[in-house]
């Protein structure tokens, strides 16, 4: 493992970042408090809309804060940042220049002579492993090699500082962890430029296996609610038992804030709650799978988003629903069938839905909100803008528009209300024709 000194790289103090909405600031992030030091890699960790890419994007000197400030190298970042880089999620290469071009595109920016340019470029497409390909386009190449032309169009520039936004998010399996273990082979092996590395992820297992420590992030707004120093050397082990219960020990801290089910008189829903439009098929299918050999209706998280395939962002969404639906319970990185749950998963397709009814209009105020609108207009009609705008005042615009997509979609399951998509209509009444 790199020697972590006490050379501070950056401190980012108090950041918030929030926007003016008519129910006061909508706030993404707030009192965000962190320090790098040379020679450490730190993870920021959590679902998506917790903030992390905005807070990367603050440290990048892209965007600004609303509050608190940010310091590289001791000096205040009010803009973009000599020494300091970034890989993005996705490629963002010109697809008409070649390879190499794409890698002398931020040297030709900066104003480096072209020999120079060429000289470095070519260094950093060998670094990589993309030598041979120096020549080609980014239509020739894989999804794996074009973010490696990502990863040299960054290390070109000699940076210090190495910012990541979800750099292997958009790879196949296999392929992230080759370029995960190449970029980690290169670092311990001292041979990369840079001092420190941030890297934004929603993989726990990711964090586990690359970083120094990491900062585990809140949602809504986002905070850093836990730090994690990861004690194991590299190369590390994913099937160690010590790996295993950190990745469950984070799972746990990640699924601290839902409230208990006991507490069903306040499930933790407001009216501006934001809803991930979470398929109503997915929900019932994670319920038959838990409910069934050899969970039996209890499993560990980690464990069942292995089993199933699934990311934090796949399956903390499923599980959050149901848990505020009150068919399962989050607590220290378990989920656990409700009575009803186990129910659910044993029922026909008209009780389900029956219950699912009943949960819904019970303990999410926006459906119950919806339906006793139309109950009360003489038509039992009602425009999506209506509830829409409503939400707006809590909510970003695009998190307003998810909110009423997961409505619609769980209101026609559970058929309280029917929606007409092309007039954008709620009704109690099917009115297609």
């Amino acid at each position: 493992m790199p020697k972590v000194t006490e050379t501070e790289i950056l401190k980012v103090n108090q950041v918030r970042r929030g926007f003016a909405k008519a129910q006061g600031e909508l706030l993404v992030l707030d009192d965000v408090s962190l320090t790098l030091h040379d020679g450490e890699i730190v993870g920021l960790l959590g679902r998506s809309g917790c903030g992390k890419s905005s807070l990367l994007r603050i440290i990048a000197g892209l965007i600004q804060p609303t509050g608190g400030d940010v310091t590289y190298r001791g000096q205040p970042v009010k803009g973009p940042a000599d020494g300091v880089a970034m890989v993005f999620q996705t490629f963002a290469l010109f697809p008409w220049l070649t390879v190499l071009d794409n890698v002398e595109a931020g040297l030709e920016a900066l104003g480096t002579p072209p020999a120079e340019r060429r000289k470095r470029a070519l260094a950093a497409i060998d670094l990589i492993g993309l030598d041979g390909f120096e020549n080609a386009y980014p239509r020739e190449l894989s999804g794996g090699m074009r973010q490696r032309v990502g990863f040299a169009r960054a290390l070109v520039v000699d940076p210090t500082l190495l910012l990541m936004d979800e750099p292997f998010s958009a790879l196949d399996v296999l392929t992230a962890e080759t370029l995960r273990t190449d970029l980690l082979d290169l670092w311990n092996d001292g041979r990369l430029p840079i001092k420190s590395i941030l890297i934004v992820t929603h993989n726990i297992e990711e964090a586990v296996f690359m970083c120094d420590r990491i900062l585990v992030l809140s949602s809504n707004p986002g905070r850093i609610i836990a730090e994690i120093k990861v004690p194991f050397a590299h190369p590390r082990n994913r099937l160690d038992p010590a790996f295993r219960q950190l990745v469950d020990d984070i799972y746990a801290k990640m699924t601290a804030r839902l409230q208990p089910i006991s507490n069903r008189s306040n499930p933790g829903l407001e009216l501006g709650s934001r809803l991930n439009p979470v398929s109503t098929n997915l929900m019932a299918g994670l319920l038959e799978t838990l409910a069934a050999a050899p969970y039996n209706g209890r499993a560990d998280m980690p464990d069942i988003a292995a089993q199933l395939h699934l990311e934090i962002d796949d399956l903390f969404p499923v599980a959050e629903v149901l848990h505020y639906l009150g068919f399962a319970e989050m607590k220290e990185g378990d989920i656990t069938l409700t009575t009803l749950g186990l129910a659910f998963a044993e029922h026909g397709v008209q009780q389900r839905k029956q219950v699912f009814a009943q949960q819904l209009l019970r303990l999410v105020p926006l459906a119950a909100r919806i339906k006793s609108v139309l109950q009360e207009r003489p038509g039992q009609r009602a425009p999506r803008a209506r509830f829409q705008q409503e939400l707006e005042d809590y909510l970003s615009d695009e998190a307003a528009e998810e909110t009423i997509d997961a409505i619609i979609r769980w209101g026609r399951y559970a058929e309280i209300f029917s929606y007409d998509d092309k007039r954008e209509i709620f009704s109690l009444e099917d009115i297609a024709s």
